[in-house]
């Protein structure tokens, strides 16, 4: 365009005319290099949390002050392919999809389930996953070649004596939580033990995600090559996913901000119930 004004001694007008080119477009000026520093802040977090989506990785770019809509962080997200890949072979529950009941504080119900992986070497190992369903912390991630009834009695005990006694359990009818240490460690603390309909784990759904996402965000991504790396892995993203980690279902915030917030809230409202 500008060629043809320069040697021609055309007018712009009658230049876009010729060519066909709306002179708002020709005016416009492309601005470069002002999302450099964007980019590599956005590529930096996605290569060190290789499984979160571009909405999360918009909440960790506001928290370090970069703010920009949504609608630009997808766009520089798939410019820079940071798009997260599909894992395939996955079985995905079925049956019924109604929520649960949400808790309304801390230590009302906790969750319990077990997930499995191996070492380098095909040993395998389990986890036992305790989490609060209000606040969406993991309380504990016990890392272990065997978790007996009695293991997971002494696990729950050493948790109450730090943080206080639930008003509710929840479990499915695995062997280590129909066993007679579970069913004496409830009568004896006065918890209630709630089972869930077996091949229902949708009824144990808080727990049940968190286990998605551990296994998705860190026993996928690692290789461990002994029980004790497994244990120091494990323990470092569970506090990252406490205290780090924006939660969807929690506007965003880690669980520890959560519970931090509701308590101060609920704290503040107390003299006015």
């Amino acid at each position: 365009m500008e060629r043809v004004i320069t040697d021609h001694g055309y007018s712009e007008r009658r230049a876009c005319g010729l060519i066909g080119v709306d002179r708002s477009s020709f005016q416009g000026r492309r601005k470069t290099g002002g999302d450099a520093t964007v980019r590599v802040r956005l590529r930096e977090l996605a290569n060190g949390r290789r499984r979160f989506g571009y909405r999360r990785l918009a909440i960790l770019l506001r928290r370090e002050g970069m703010r920009m809509n949504l609608k630009k962080v997808y766009r520089l997200y798939r410019e820079e392919r940071l798009a997260v890949r599909r894992r395939g072979g996955r079985k995905r529950a079925l049956g019924t999809r109604a929520p649960m009941a949400v808790p309304q504080g801390a230590n009302q119900r906790w969750s319990l389930d077990f997930v499995s992986d191996a070492l380098d070497d095909g040993r395998r190992f389990r986890v036992l996953n305790v989490v609060d369903d209000f606040t969406r912390e993991c309380l504990a991630a016990v890392v272990d070649t065997s978790l007996s009834g009695a293991r997971v009695v002494r696990e729950l005990g050493e948790l109450i004596a730090r943080r206080g006694r639930p008003c509710m359990i929840v479990s499915d009818n695995g062997t280590e939580f129909v066993s007679r240490a579970i069913l004496r460690f409830a009568e004896d603390t006065g918890i209630e033990w709630h089972y869930i309909a077996p091949g229902k784990p949708i009824q144990n759904a808080f727990v049940e995600s968190f286990n998605g996402r551990l296994r998705d965000e860190c026993l996928n991504e690692h290789a461990f090559a002994s029980l004790a790396e497994a244990r120091r892995i494990i323990e470092a993203w569970r506090t990252d996913y406490n205290t780090v980690r924006p939660h969807s279902s929690l506007g965003g915030l880690a669980p520890s901000t959560f519970a931090t917030r509701s308590q101060r809230d609920q704290t503040a409202a107390g003299p006015n119930l």
